[in-house]
Order: C-alpha cells, then sequence, then structure tokens
C-alpha cells in the first residue's frame, strides 16, 4: 500500500509541475486533462502527508518521553502519542478507501427510471411521491433536473416517468437506489382503513457517450407523433413527441417534454443508450456472480432494496439493515443518510474482499 501511495505523491508533484509549464497551459485538452487527475489524486495525497506527519508525531513523543523526568510533562506526552496512534488508524483506514478502484461511471450524469409494480392506482401515485423525493434530493444537492417522458393518471400518480439528472457525482450517490421500492399504508380511497402494500422499481443508469454505445441506424424505427403542426413536416413542430423502436431488444423509449423534435431526439437517444449500456452492465454483472455478491444487495432490478411504512413513520433500507424513523423527512428528499450508509457498507464489503485476496 505504502509503495502506492509514494507513487502516487510522486505522480501529483509530476503534475503539479507540469501544470506551471506553458506548452501545457495553452493546451486546453491537456490541461484538462491533469487538472482532472490532479482533483482525484488530491484527496489521497493530503491524507497521506497527514497520515506521514502523524507518524512523525509519534516518534518525536517517543524520543521526548525518554528523557523526561517531569510526571506532568510525561502524562502530556503520554496523551499527545495516544491521540497521534488513533489518528494513524484512522488515516490507514481512509486511505485504504480512497485506494479502492472507482467505479468509472461514478462520475457521470444518471438517467433515472421509475415505474409503477403492484398495487394499481396506489403504486402509480406512490411512483409520482418518489420522483419528487428524487426530485428535492437532487435540488439539495445543486443538481439539474430534465423530464424525459411521463405517464401520468388523473389522479396525480404516474405509471411511469422517466428523467435526467445532471450533476457532478449523480451516479455515485444515486446507483444505490436501483431495485423495488415498498409502500405499505392506508390508500386515501380505502374506506375500511386497511394497510396496502404496494411497489414500485426504480432504474438508475449512468448516461453514457456516443462513443461506449455504438446504435446502428439499421436497428431502429423513428415515429414522430406530433399533438399539433402541419401537414408533412416533422422537423422543429410544435410538441413533437418522438418514438424509438430498437430491434435487436424491442426496447422502446418515448421522449414528449421538449418542444423541438430534435431536442425529443436527443433526449429519446440518450435514453436508449443508456439503456443498452445498462444491459451490457447487467450482462458483465452476471459475469461476475461473486463480485456481485460482495457489494449491496445484488444489483438485481427486482430485488426489494427498501420499504417505506406510513402507519409507522419508518424506512428501512433492507440490503444493509438499516431503518430511520423519519420518512416525512425522507419523502422530501433527505436521503443523504441512506446514501452515506450504502455507500459506507459497500466500501467495507470491498475491502472484506481485498483482504480475503
Amino acid at each position: 500500500m505504502f509503495d502506492k501511495l509514494d507513487d502516487i505523491l510522486n505522480r501529483f508533484e509530476e503534475i503539479m509541475g507540469e501544470l506551471g509549464e506553458p506548452t501545457v497551459t495553452g493546451n486546453q485538452e491537456r490541461f484538462r486533462k491533469l487538472m482532472k487527475e490532479q482533483s482525484d489524486l488530491t484527496p489521497i495525497v493530503e491524507a497521506y502527508k497527514e497520515y506521514k506527519k502523524s507518524n512523525q508525531d509519534v516518534e518525536d513523543s517517543l524520543a521526548m518521553l525518554e528523557g523526561e523526568t517531569d510526571e506532568e510533562m510525561r502524562e502530556m506526552l503520554k496523551e499527545e502519542l495516544g491521540s497521534a496512534k488513533k489518528r494513524i488508524e484512522e488515516l490507514e483506514q481512509k486511505l485504504k478507501i480512497l485506494l479502492l478502484p472507482k467505479d468509472p461511471n461514478d462520475d457521470k450524469n444518471v438517467i433515472v427510471e421509475i415505474r409503477a409494480g403492484a398495487g394499481g392506482d396506489e403504486a402509480a401515485l406512490f411512483a409520482a411521491e418518489i420522483y419528487r423525493l428524487y426530485v428535492h434530493y437532487a435540488e439539495s444537492q445543486r443538481w439539474r433536473v430534465e423530464t424525459v417522458s411521463v405517464d401520468e393518471i388523473g389522479i396525480g400518480g404516474m405509471k411511469e416517468v422517466s428523467f435526467m439528472i445532471t450533476g457532478q457525482g449523480a451516479y455515485s450517490k444515486l446507483k444505490y437506489e436501483s431495485g423495488v421500492h415498498r409502500v405499505q399504508r392506508v390508500p386515501e380511497t380505502e374506506s375500511g382503513g386497511r394497510i396496502h402494500t404496494s411497489t414500485i422499481t426504480v432504474a438508475v443508469m449512468p448516461e453514457v457517450e456516443d462513443v461506449d454505445v455504438v446504435i446502428d441506424e439499421k436497428d431502429i424505427r423513428i415515429d414522430v407523433m406530433r399533438a399539433s403542426g402541419n401537414g408533412g413536416q416533422c422537423v422543429n413542430t410544435t410538441d413533437s413527441a418522438v418514438r424509438l423502436t430498437h430491434y435487436p431488444t424491442g426496447i422502446v423509449v418515448y421522449s414528449q417534454t421538449e418542444k423541438s423534435q430534435l431536442q425529443n431526439k436527443a433526449k429519446a437517444f440518450a435514453l436508449l443508450r443508456a439503456k443498452l449500456y445498462d444491459i451490457e452492465q447487467q450482462k458483465a454483472h452476471d459475469a461476475e456472480a461473486e463480485l456481485r455478491r460482495s457489494q449491496i444487495g445484488t444489483g438485481d432490478r427486482s430485488e426489494k432494496i427498501r420499504t417505506y411504512n406510513f402507519p409507522q413513520g419508518r424506512v428501512t433500507d433492507h440490503r444493509i439493515g438499516l431503518t430511520l424513523y423519519k420518512l416525512d423527512k425522507i419523502m422530501n428528499g433527505d436521503i443523504q443518510e441512506i446514501v452515506d450508509a450504502c455507500i459506507a457498507a459497500d466500501q467495507a464489503a470491498k475491502l472484506l474482499k481485498m483482504g480475503e485476496g
């Protein structure tokens, strides 16, 4: 581990030197790459420098203790020694986590799809509430939300909704939301006051570039539906909805939230690329079943990950055994505690796996 840390420290110093060279500052692409690498390495370098300093503090305190006869001074030095040793342990753990292999998708924007499952209208109402939960959470993170398509029911519910979230680290925080979310409550339409259980499915997919997923034009049918606009014109007409059908997989995506057909088409293609990439990711996951078991949950879309129990005001994440009694806050987008707990559990599982290896 320490050889690797020394290499990182040397590389960091190289980058700092390069960033000051006129040849690099004049080359935008190279400059951007180096700045990105520098920002990725900074937390590791800072923790390692603090680790080295704490080690030096331990050595200094031990050396001073040897020659010190004053009892009060000895006690003070022992206290300093104890806190420096404790800090070294904390920093060692922090460095192990910082050195874990990074998910290449963590910095990407995401496309989220929510579908109502079992429970009819009640499931559609819950889907709309979970959509609002993510919109509020995105706002708290200063991310941007754009709806791609939505299938609403008259009473304020959503059978299905797809939306894009753009912002730093969106995938790294939202990737743990994929799976089945279950709600237990008395529906407003229920006269007998019985608790119903309904489910929705959430899929969180990283936004992918054209280069990551190549789509053959022959494999796609593009249909344009217009709510208004004249005859044969199909570019930039008002409310031009676009539907893409991908023959090899049977995937159909729809975008109708933009006024221009070109914008809807771009959104539909972004959603299709994300779905095709997601299929590839799932295949890779299946091939690495062992790795999958070491992660939080199975990563399976049909896995029940969370229950929202309204009568008891509690939310339980089944993968990590976390129960919180603050349902109202969570439904308003306050999910940071759950996100942090999932990240910590995922890191712990990966560290354990590395230890076994």
